[in-house]
């Protein structure tokens, strides 16, 4: 997230540059610059989990064409929680104006959320290792297992996002 705030920041026009060095305007910008690295974050984070609910709903229909209905409510619910946490992240307000309002430089805090927005990230990768491992399992002994664990990461994912919406509320 840091790489992502300097990218935005680095990024500054001329005329953001000169009106930086206005009294009280380099608060503003700084809290703008954070709203537009959350929301380029948050967009990212979507699209990856966005990916892995395609590559789940097409599980879900190997599983009907390999005969093996009695696991669809599992891959179902996986689907399902999954589904809500990338609802959540998407219609979450960008950039949470009155936590950027309140940090005023607050590196701590700042550095708890980004803590947060890492371990999404990082989720998203379990959920792809989790899906790769439910489709070597088709057919096998380990499947049932494998959505578990699924279901398990989906859940992760979402009480994750609830956690870092409690430090921007806190």
């Amino acid at each position: 997230m840091s790489d992502l705030y300097q990218k935005i920041t680095g990024s500054r026009g001329l005329l953001e540059n000169i009106a930086s060095k206005i009294p009280g305007f380099s608060g503003y910008m700084d809290r703008e610059t954070r709203r537009d690295a959350d929301k380029i974050l948050r967009n990212t984070i979507v699209t990856r989990y966005a990916e892995q609910l395609k590559r789940m709903a097409d599980l879900q229909i190997q599983l009907v064409n390999s005969g093996e209905i009695e696991l669809l409510d599992d891959i179902q619910t996986a689907i399902t929680r999954l589904q809500t946490f990338v609802d959540m992240v998407r219609t979450a307000s960008y950039g949470y104006s009155g936590f950027f309002d309140a940090v005023k430089g607050n590196e701590a805090e700042l550095a708890k959320l980004y803590a947060f927005d890492n371990a999404l990230l990082e989720n998203a990768e379990k959920v792809s290792a989790a899906v790769d491992t439910a489709e070597t399992s088709l057919g096998g002994d380990g499947l049932p297992a494998a959505i578990r664990n699924l279901i398990s990461i989906a859940t992760e994912a979402k009480t994750t996002f609830e956690r870092r919406k409690e430090v921007l509320l806190s």
